[in-house]
C-alpha cells in the first residue's frame, strides 16, 4: 500500500490553526474516555540538544498509532540557521501495522501545540481576558499569539525575550499579521503584571516567572518545560495556583510540576485536573475571577496523532504529497 510524504509546506497548506485546535480537543477528549494508550516520551541527551520521541495509540474514525521524533537544539537558528525543532511523525494503521504516512514534524508540532493552550484559555482564562503577554519571541510565541488572538477577546499583547530586538520584531510582525496592539516589554514583569493570559514560550532551564509576577487571576500556559531539565516557572508560583496539565504522569516528570514536586511544594494531589477532565465535564475550569492558574503543558503525542490523522485525510482528499511504497521487496 502507498504511504504519503508530506513537507512542511503541504502541511501548512491543509490546516488552519482552528483545525488544530479540533483535532487536539478530540484527541484530549479520547484520552478522557479511556481511548489511548500513551507510553511515557523517550529522551536521548545530545550535544547542544536532545531529541525526543513520543508515540501513542489513538482511536479516531480509525485505530492509529504515531510516533514523532524531534530533534530540539536551541542554539540552532543563532549557530547555524537552522530550526530549533527538527523531525518526522511517523502515522501508522494500528489494524495491520501498514505505515500511512511519513509527516515533517516542525508545522505539527508548532500548531499543535498552540492548540492546547487555546483550549485550556476556553476553560481557565477570564472570559474578558483582553491582554496577553507572550514570554519568549520564537515561531512557537508566534503560533501561540495567533490562535489566542482568535479564541480569547485580545486588544493586546505585551512580548519579551533575552533579545530585545527578537521582540520588538515580533512585536512588529504580529501587530501587522494580526491586527492586534501587540509591543515589546523592556522586562518579564513589565510583560506579566498588566496581562490577564501569560504564555511562557522559552528554552530556559532555570525558572524566571515568579508568583509576585502574575497578577491575581491571570491564567498561564507554561509550554517551554518539555523536557526534564526546562522550567520557566518557579515552584512558589506552581504552589501558589491551581494546575491543570495535558498529561500528569508526563508533566509530573518532565514539566514544571515536576520541579515543584522535587522542590516539595507540590505533590499530585495537589493537581486540579488534566486537559481532557475539563472537556468531558469531569472537573470544572475556572470557578472565580481571583484564581491564579497554571496549565503546565508538556506536549503530548496524542497531539501529534490526532493532528497527523487530520493531515492525512485532508491530504487525500487534495491529493497533496509524495506517494512511497513500504514493505515491497
Amino acid at each position: 500500500m502507498a504511504a504519503l510524504l508530506l513537507s512542511q509546506r503541504d502541511i501548512a497548506a491543509l490546516m488552519t490553526p482552528q483545525d488544530y485546535v479540533d483535532a487536539v480537543e478530540t484527541a484530549f477528549r479520547s484520552h478522557a474516555s479511556g481511548g489511548v494508550s500513551i507510553p511515557m516520551p523517550m529522551h536521548i541527551p545530545a550535544h547542544n540538544g536532545a531529541f525526543h520521541a513520543k508515540g501513542t495509540r489513538l482511536t479516531l474514525d480509525r485505530d492509529y498509532v504515531a510516533v514523532k521524533v524531534n530533534g530540539n537544539f536551541p542554539g540552532n537558528p543563532r549557530d547555524k540557521g537552522k530550526p530549533t525543532i527538527q523531525g518526522v511523525v511517523l502515522l501508522c494503521d494500528a489494524a495491520d501495522g501498514t505505515v500511512l504516512a511519513v509527516m515533517d514534524s516542525i508545522e505539527i508540532t508548532l500548531r499543535r501545540t498552540a492548540a492546547a493552550s487555546a483550549l485550556a484559555a476556553r476553560y481557565l482564562a477570564a472570559e474578558d481576558a483582553d491582554c496577553v503577554a507572550v514570554c519568549g519571541c520564537g515561531e512557537q510565541a508566534r503560533a501561540q499569539l495567533e490562535v489566542l488572538s482568535q479564541t480569547l477577546p485580545l486588544k493586546r499583547a505585551l512580548a519579551w525575550d533575552l533579545n530585545p530586538g527578537k521582540a520588538r520584531q515580533f512585536a512588529r510582525d504580529m501587530s501587522e499579521a494580526l491586527d492586534l496592539d501587540v509591543v515589546d516589554a523592556p522586562s518579564v514583569r513589565d510583560a506579566t503584571q498588566p496581562s490577564s493570559v501569560i504564555v511562557t514560550a522559552t528554552t530556559a532551564r532555570t525558572p524566571y516567572l515568579t508568583l509576585d509576577m502574575v497578577p491575581t487571576g491571570a491564567f498561564v500556559a507554561a509550554v517551554g518545560a518539555d523536557s526534564p531539565e526546562k522550567s520557566e516557572l518557579t515552584p512558589e508560583l506552581m504552589a501558589g495556583s491551581k494546575i491543570v496539565v495535558d498529561l500528569l504522569e508526563q508533566a509530573a516528570t518532565m514539566g514544571d510540576l515536576h520541579h515543584a514536586i522535587d522542590a516539595g511544594l507540590v505533590t499530585l494531589a495537589d493537581v486540579h485536573a488534566e486537559l481532557g477532565d475539563l472537556i468531558v465535564g469531569r472537573r470544572a475550569g475556572r470557578e472565580s475571577r481571583d484564581e491564579t492558574i497554571v496549565f503546565d503543558s508538556t506536549g503530548t503525542a496524542i497531539q501529534d496523532a490526532a493532528s497527523a490523522a487530520w493531515i492525512l485525510q485532508r491530504a487525500i482528499a487534495n491529493n497533496v504529497g509524495s506517494s512511497f511504497i513500504f514493505g515491497e521487496s
